[in-house]
């Protein structure tokens, strides 16, 4: 599949399984560094108005509720989010592909907990369906390195473009000067870069 630039226009944000129970489960990265990442996708979609879609597997059981923060972020995309009874591939849901579809958009940013069971599976499935699909590798995780390793070379086999944060960000802005770039710089600073790069620095290449 040919890649085609991700905008503000055409992209949608799908966070998958951000749950208090399935974050326990990441042992690739540190977790507060997942959250940190998570968090701040959420920000970048409410400052470029790209719509989000929240899902969750099983609230009831091990899984839990979404992440607080997430919650609090994103309430509307909360209210609304799809609450799967147990299906894994939440692109196998009705009610999340119809969510999708109703975005309007055919870019799809995703990050899931775990990246091995949560995300390989709609990011692979939404790509069949002809969507583009970046997949924010510093937002996911798994319980396995070698899980996450093979999740990754699958996703990225079939046609997923595999992503970190900052570099999604900076493709969606475009242009550090515009007021949304200026205020997901301050972003950048001020959530997700570690403070030893913050020092001395306050722009962005």
């Amino acid at each position: 599949m040919e890649f085609s630039a991700f905008t503000q226009e055409n992209s949608a944000m799908l966070l998958i399984d951000h749950q208090v129970g399935t974050m326990k489960l990441i042992k690739n990265l540190p977790v507060n560094e997942v959250e940190k990442n998570t968090l701040a996708l959420a920000e970048v979609a409410k400052v470029l108005k790209i719509p989000v879609i929240l899902t969750s597997s099983q609230e009831e059981r091990f899984q839990g509720p979404l992440i607080t923060a997430l919650a609090q972020n994103l309430p509307q995309a909360y209210q609304a989010r799809i609450k799967r009874a147990g299906i894994v591939n939440a692109w196998d849901d009705e009610n999340f592909v119809k969510a999708v579809k109703d975005t309007n958009r055919t870019h799809l940013i995703m990050a899931g907990i775990t990246t091995d069971v949560c995300l390989v599976y709609p990011a692979i499935s939404a790509v069949r369906e002809g969507y583009s699909v970046q997949a924010v590798m510093d937002a996911s995780g798994s319980p396995f390195r070698l899980s996450e390793d093979l999740a990754r070379q699958r996703m990225h086999d079939a046609g997923v473009v595999l992503t970190a944060t900052i570099t999604l960000i900076a493709e969606l802005v475009k242009d550090w000067s515009r007021p949304e770039g200026v205020e997901l710089q301050q972003l950048l600073f001020s959530k997700v870069l570690p403070p030893e790069f913050i020092e001395g620095n306050n722009t962005l290449y």
